[in-house]
């Protein structure tokens, strides 16, 4: 019998390590043994305990690439940061990025125009920042919300509905004018004169 022998279902890393999905988590094992476990959906974990093992010598980037299905990319970038900021690295917030024009005295411009209930197009027109900048910057709470401002539909000028166009009116069949023309006749009492239905 090869040793070391892996639990059933267990997916092979390489000769003396394994994983396998037990419920909500994954559990790494050597042999028997549980090595490590994480959450299914623990992305920066996995890539961290992944790294570990390739620094510490355990594994490969190969052996992790054929067990799991990542990309070769990937799995040197999770190494390099390993490499050199440890396992902090993996849980650190990502740094944001400040735009070229929202900077602290912009941002202060922002903030106090945003107080003062201006709307969002003022503010970026005054500031000189785009109203994108704006909006992701309320979002990431740097700036207030938009007051919401409520109209007052008493003062609003009132439309007229514009006036709809009559189409032109079609010119009558002969025949009809004919039939209205007898009757206007067998009302006066007169016979039709042929002239008449003629015209």
């Amino acid at each position: 019998m090869q040793l070391p022998v892996f639990p059933n279902g267990s997916v092979e890393i390489n000769a003396g390590l394994a994983c396998r999905t037990e419920g909500e988590q994954v559990v790494y094992y050597n042999g028997h043994m549980p090595v490590f476990t994480h959450a299914r959906n623990d992305l920066a974990s996995f890539r961290l305990f992944t790294a570990q093992l390739i620094v510490q010598g355990s594994a490969t980037q190969g052996d992790i690439h054929r067990a799991f299905g990542v990309p070769l990319v990937a799995i040197k970038r999770s190494t390099k940061l390993y490499r050199e900021r440890s396992a902090a690295g993996f849980f650190a917030p990502k740094a944001r990025r400040e735009g070229p024009r929202l900077n602290a005295d912009k941002l202060e411009q922002a903030r106090a125009l945003l107080v003062q209930g201006h709307p969002l197009a003022v503010v970026a027109r005054e500031t000189g920042v785009l109203a994108d900048t704006l909006r992701k910057a309320i979002q990431a709470q740097r700036l207030p919300a938009v007051k919401k401002t409520k109209l007052d539909y008493g003062r609003l000028p009132t439309r007229r509905p514009a006036a709809r166009l009559r189409p032109p009116a079609r010119p009558r069949p002969r025949r009809a004018r004919t039939a209205r023309l007898r009757r206007r006749c067998a009302r006066h009492l007169y016979p039709i004169q042929p002239y008449r239905l003629r015209t």
